[in-house]
């Protein structure tokens, strides 16, 4: 009888763990922040977000979110992303929603194959325009001249903020367009060749150039140092740009600054040589994580 119960109790617990998931920071071209109760810190792998969370990214940067349902959001450079709503569910016995605010920048929303069949109720906000998601692969981008909506695949209806008319998309690459200070144009098609060579590229992560995930297996040292205030110093400076540094003591009283999660060797490389340039680390010295 004990034995039945503790069996159906496991089952439960697993069950609910199966249903509720965070979402997460999948993978990092740096520099990037996270902005959260007014405080800003640099965004790492793994890190879970939550509802009013605000994404900030640097120069030449990417963000790879992944959220509970099987879908994933990348964000490009000089963006800024803020969660308005948000839950954990894995869309299987109930609607994974949410409601995402992209005020600048180019974003992409993607429903991997697996996942096309769970249960979705997510708005995209593009600075004024609203996009209903409810299954399927969408691009976006504000900047200062307009916001602009394209459908890769699926449907979505979007909406401009003071307009009443609600837009159809409902083929590959359909694409809306709200100018700045002018009324919406009508929904028209796009080239292939533009979105693949111009538009999706912006959003994608950069291999090879920096990139930390949360399976990244190496290190990069940029300082040893004798004392705590320089080892301290290092790590300030690092955070304040957009780069997770993290502090571990060695033999000898000494300290070491790094960044961790490398992508590859020549993720580290690259970041090591940047870093020596952009911030004048004195060291470029890359490792294993198992070192």
């Amino acid at each position: 009888m004990h034995a039945a119960l503790f069996r159906l109790s496991a089952a439960i617990l697993l069950s609910l763990a199966a249903q509720a998931a965070p979402t997460t920071v999948g993978a990092v071209n740096m520099p990037a922040w996270l902005e959260r109760a007014g405080q800003m810190r640099p965004l790492a792998p793994g890190a879970v977000l939550q509802a009013g969370d605000v994404l900030h990214t640097g120069r030449a940067a990417r963000v790879l979110l992944n959220l509970p349902e099987g879908s994933q959001i990348k964000l490009g450079e000089e963006a800024v992303f803020r969660i308005d709503q948000l839950n954990v569910a894995d869309g299987r016995s109930s609607p994974f929603s949410a409601a995402l605010n992209v005020l600048k920048g180019a974003f992409r929303f993607t429903t991997g194959l697996l996942a096309k069949g769970r249960q979705r109720e997510v708005d995209v906000r593009i600075a004024t325009v609203t996009a209903g998601i409810r299954g399927t692969d969408i691009w976006g981008k504000s900047d200062a001249e307009k916001d602009l909506v394209c459908l890769l695949e699926g449907r979505i209806s979007v909406q401009r903020e003071g307009e009443a008319e609600q837009h159809v998309l409902d083929q590959p690459l359909d694409f809306f367009v709200a100018p700045r200070d002018k009324p919406s144009l009508a929904v028209a098609k796009v080239a292939a060749d533009k979105v693949s060579q111009e538009w999706a590229p912006q959003t994608e992560l950069l291999n090879g150039q920096g990139l930390a995930s949360s399976g990244g297996k190496w290190r990069l040292l940029v300082a040893i140092v004798a004392n705590q205030d320089e080892a301290l110093g290092w790590y300030d400076k690092l955070q304040s740009a957009g780069y997770p540094a993290r502090i571990r003591p060695i033999s000898g009283n000494r300290y070491r600054v790094g960044l961790e999660q490398l992508h590859s060797e020549g993720d580290a490389k690259q970041l090591g040589e940047r870093l020596q340039q952009e911030l004048g680390t004195p060291l470029s010295t890359v490792l294993p994580m198992a070192s």
